[in-house]
C-alpha cells in the first residue's frame, strides 16, 4: 500500500515538473466523469490529429477540456492511435473512456435495408439517401443483380463497395438455391430462375402465396402457355424507373415489348426487379399444384384455379366485390357508383 502511494506521488511529481501544476490537475481529471448528460455520437474525420480530436470532443461537449484529453492521451495512450469514424459516446463517459473507444475503432454500425422487389433505379435512390455512405452511386448492374437484405456499414464506407457487396450476396444466394432446386423444373439455368422469381416477387405481397404463384407460372411454362403477368407489362412501360402511377389498360396489355408476357412466349429477356431470397426459393421449390390461373381475391390475396371456367368465376366474384365496395363508398360519400372495369392483377383475364 505504501509502495503504491509512493509511486503515485512520484508520478505526480514528474507530471508537475514536466507540465506545471495547472496541467497536472487537468490530467488527474482524465478519469473523472465527462460532461455528457445523454448518449451522443461524434464523427472523427480521416486525417485528424490528436489536437484536432481533442478540440472536436470539447466543442461537442464530450470532454470538458481539450487540454485534459490531449494531455491524458499523451501520457496514458501508449502506442495505440485514435482512429477516425463515427462513435457512440455514452453519457458521463470519462476522457479515458473516450480515448479507449477511439483507440478500439468500435465505430457505429448503421443499417441499410433494401426491400424485396425494388428495381435497380430504386436501389440507387436508397443508396444515395443512405447517410454516412461516401462517393457517387456507380453504374448499377442490371435488374436482379442486387440481393434485397439489411446491410450493415460504418460512416465513410463507399457506395461503390456497397453495390459490390449486394451483387456478391445475390450471386452466392442464387447459386446456392439453384444447386438445391427440386428436379424437373422447366428452367434451363439460374438466370431463368431469377427472371421468374422477379415476376413472383411482384405478383404477391403474401409470403405464403409465393410457392403457389410460382407453381402457376411453372405449370404454364410446361404447357407452352403465355405467362400473362401484369407486372411484366408495367416494367415494359417504365423499364424500372418507378411505379406506373395508374391502372393498366387493355391497350397496355397489347403493346409490343420483349417484357410484355401477354405478347411473348416464355420468359422475358431479364428480371423486372430484384427479388428476395424467398421468391427465388419459391421458384426453385414451388408448391405442387395443377393450377394455371390466379386473380386477386379482393382481400390482399389471390384465388387460384386449374380451369379457365373456374378462373372466370373467380374474376366474376372479384368484380362483384369491387362493385359492392364502390357502391358502399359512393353511398357514404353521396356520390354516384363507379364500377372499375379492371379484373385486378393476375394471369389470363376473361377472354
Amino acid at each position: 500500500m505504501r509502495r503504491t502511494a509512493v509511486r503515485l506521488f512520484a508520478v505526480a511529481v514528474l507530471i508537475v515538473s514536466a507540465l506545471g501544476v495547472g496541467t497536472a490537475w487537468e490530467i488527474f481529471r482524465f478519469e473523472a466523469k465527462g460532461p455528457l448528460n445523454a448518449n451522443a455520437t461524434v464523427i472523427v474525420p480521416q486525417g485528424s490529429g490528436l489536437s484536432d480530436i481533442a478540440h472536436l470532443l470539447a466543442k461537442n461537449g464530450i470532454v470538458s477540456s481539450a487540454l485534459t484529453f490531449e494531455a491524458g492521451v499523451k501520457i496514458f495512450g501508449g502506442e495505440w492511435p485514435l482512429k477516425a469514424g463515427e462513435y457512440a459516446i455514452s453519457a458521463n463517459a470519462s476522457p479515458r473512456d473516450v480515448m479507449d473507444l477511439l483507440q478500439s475503432g468500435r465505430t457505429v454500425l448503421r443499417k441499410l435495408t433494401i426491400a424485396e422487389g425494388l428495381t435497380a433505379a430504386q436501389v440507387a435512390q436508397e443508396l444515395r439517401a443512405a447517410w454516412g455512405l461516401m462517393g457517387e452511386v456507380p453504374q448499377m448492374p442490371g435488374e436482379g443483380r442486387i440481393l434485397p437484405e439489411t446491410y450493415r456499414y460504418t460512416y465513410g464506407d463507399s457506395r461503390a463497395e456497397m453495390v459490390s457487396r449486394m451483387t456478391k450476396a445475390m450471386d452466392e444466394q442464387l447459386a446456392t438455391l439453384w444447386a438445391h432446386r427440386v428436379p424437373n423444373l422447366p428452367l434451363k439455368n439460374p438466370q431463368e430462375a431469377l427472371i421468374l422469381a422477379s415476376i413472383v416477387e411482384k405478383e404477391t405481397g403474401r409470403p405464403e402465396e409465393r410457392p403457389h404463384v410460382a407453381s402457376v407460372f411453372l405449370n404454364r411454362l410446361e404447357k407452352g402457355m403465355r405467362l400473362q403477368s401484369d407486372p411484366t407489362v408495367v416494367f415494359s412501360l417504365t423499364m424500372g424507373a418507378g411505379p406506373l402511377g395508374r391502372p393498366l389498360t387493355h391497350a397496355d396489355l397489347e403493346t409490343p415489348s420483349p417484357y410484355n408476357t401477354y405478347q411473348i412466349d416464355g420468359l422475358p429477356p431479364g428480371p423486372i426487379d430484384n427479388p428476395g431470397r424467398e421468391a427465388i426459393l419459391a421458384v426453385t421449390h414451388p408448391a405442387q399444384t395443377d393450377d394455371l390461373y390466379f386473380v386477386a381475391d379482393g382481400n390482399g390475396g389471390h384465388a387460384f384455379a386449374h380451369t379457365l371456367e373456374d378462373h372466370n368465376r373467380n374474376v366474376g366474384k372479384l368484380r362483384k366485390a369491387q362493385a359492392r365496395r364502390e357502391n358502399e363508398e359512393a353511398h357514404r360519400d353521396n356520390e354516384a357508383p363507379k364500377i372499375s372495369p379492371s379484373a385486378g392483377s393476375g394471369v389470363s383475364p376473361v377472354p
